[in-house]
């Protein structure tokens, strides 16, 4: 194993300016320089998030600095809607290719939603090379449907299939709005019956469990502003193929004279990429 990759998710939540006022905890504004300090402080090399809008990605990529960059644009099309985007430093990794698909029977079809759910739904992916140790891996950020079952199972499928296509060790991101451990989205995606993301243990990994070293408390990942609940549902996930180690993974309920950065608490996890 080469030098470690720190990754994050983050559902930023979407700017409700239009519907909330200064002071309310969800209005953007207010929310703005807590997430630039966050990241700050946390630098991934690596963010999926989730929620952002077009005038909300230069926060982002403020907090993390002028080496970062992104893919991704908004489920609409173009920069309409909400974004699945990836920031990435190009100090540590080159981008050698990246698509968007909508999460449905059309996926090449900008802003399609098939799968009972009333909102379009999107993926992201990247393919990236570390530059610290030649290492080739699959990025696929997501957000799931927060109503449609059969929405969510479906887009867990279209992933671990994207995953088995490419054959690289892949990480996943993904508010999946749906709990980890005990929900079907998650078994399709760890499931070594289901999975084709190959490896000694077939399905893919829950970094949390699998983790050498847990750096916070247990906490449910959506806590709408409220106080997150101990061993509460983890509906954000960092998951990788079973080639990638995990050395640490977090759930960051960092908050700031009693704000909060969101609604949702990103989740860290420091990995192994294997070296060529």
């Amino acid at each position: 194993m080469g030098e470690t990759l720190q990754v994050m998710s983050f559902n930023v939540r979407h700017d409700t300016a239009e519907r909330t006022a200064p002071g309310d905890p969800d209005h953007w504004l207010d929310r703005e320089p807590l997430v630039v300090e966050l990241l700050t402080r946390d630098r991934p090399a690596l963010l999926g998030t989730q929620e952002p809008e077009f005038h909300q990605l230069p926060a982002l990529r403020s907090g993390l600095g002028p080496s970062y960059d992104v893919v991704g644009f908004g489920r609409e099309g173009g920069s309409a809607g909400e974004y699945s985007a990836i920031l990435y430093d190009t100090e540590r990794l080159r981008l050698e290719a990246w698509d968007q698909r909508w999460l449905s029977d059309t996926p090449r079809l900008v802003a399609s939603a098939t799968w009972g759910n009333e909102i379009p739904r999107i993926l992201v992916w990247a393919r990236f090379r570390d530059r610290s140790t030649g290492a080739v891996f699959l990025h696929v950020n997501s957000h799931f449907d927060h109503r449609c079952e059969e929405a969510r199972e479906r887009s867990a499928v279209a992933v671990r299939d994207l995953i088995a296509e490419a054959g690289l060790p892949a990480v996943v991101t993904v508010d999946a709005n749906a709990p980890a451990e005990d929900s079907t989205p998650y078994q399709i995606l760890t499931s070594a019956a289901e999975s084709g993301a190959g490896g000694p243990d077939g399905g893919l990994r829950d970094a949390w469990l699998v983790a050498d070293d847990r750096l916070t408390p247990d906490v449910g990942t959506f806590h709408g502003y409220g106080e997150p609940v101990p061993e509460g549902r983890r509906i954000d996930w960092i998951l990788t193929t079973p080639d990638i180690g995990v050395e640490s993974a977090a759930i960051d309920a960092w908050t700031k004279q009693g704000r909060w950065p969101s609604d949702h608490v990103p989740v860290r996890a420091r990995l192994r990429l294997p070296v060529p």
